[in-house]
């Protein structure tokens, strides 16, 4: 279980950016970083039938899920001083799933909840892991791992379709934040093409 995260913390996190990172003064305003993780579509399974998928809100691990990078260095955690996303990790995550979907040429569509009667299945969402992790040690450039546990459920007996753990590395580029935003980037583009070719393949009538 992942000790309770204090703002305090991000003074690790400046030494293990040391060099890398300028730490801006209290007043300056944190970097945001975009999460855009677009898929590979040319990986995706097309045709068969069209068949709806309803999305509910994804479960994400706690001290991932805000708008602050989560890192780890051994058994300890931190965030990256004067670095933000946009909006809170979780929210981005999402959004970079259902613009997955929107691109999708296989069969699996996203339906909104109020047209839940129409959708076939229900796939669920668990972010199990979402950090960059100081492996190499707290100079060298760390990989981010993006770990998601994801069940379909027939939404009229709810009955269980499938369930797999979709697991990524991405190694950054460099000890610099806008390189470890590239590395989510990468990481959770890998996922989620994987994801959604699974559910083109597991759902409706595929089941």
């Amino acid at each position: 279980m992942i000790a309770p995260l204090r703002t305090t913390l991000a003074a690790m996190a400046a030494v293990a950016l040391s060099g890398c990172v300028s730490l801006l003064p209290e007043a300056e305003p944190a970097q945001l970083y975009r999460l855009d993780a677009a898929i590979d579509t040319a990986r995706l399974s097309g045709g068969g039938e069209a068949f709806g998928v309803v999305l509910p809100d994804a479960d994400f691990a706690r001290a991932a899920g805000g708008d602050r990078i989560l890192t780890v260095n051994e058994a300890e955690v931190a965030y990256i001083a004067e670095a933000r996303w946009i909006a809170p990790a979780s929210v981005l995550f999402e959004e970079a799933l259902s613009r997955a979907f929107d691109v999708n040429p296989g069969a699996a569509r996203l339906v909104t909840r109020g047209e839940y009667r129409q959708a076939e299945d229900v796939l669920r969402i668990d972010v199990r892991r979402f950090e960059a992790v100081y492996d190499r040690g707290e100079k060298a450039a760390p990989k981010v791992v993006v770990r998601v546990r994801a069940t379909l459920v027939s939404r009229e007996d709810r009955s269980l379709v499938a369930e797999r753990i979709f697991e990524t590395e991405s190694r950054a580029s460099a000890n610099r934040v806008s390189s470890i935003v590239e590395a989510f980037d990468a990481a959770s583009a890998e996922v989620l093409t994987d994801l959604v070719d699974w559910t083109n393949r597991r759902g409706g009538a595929a089941s």
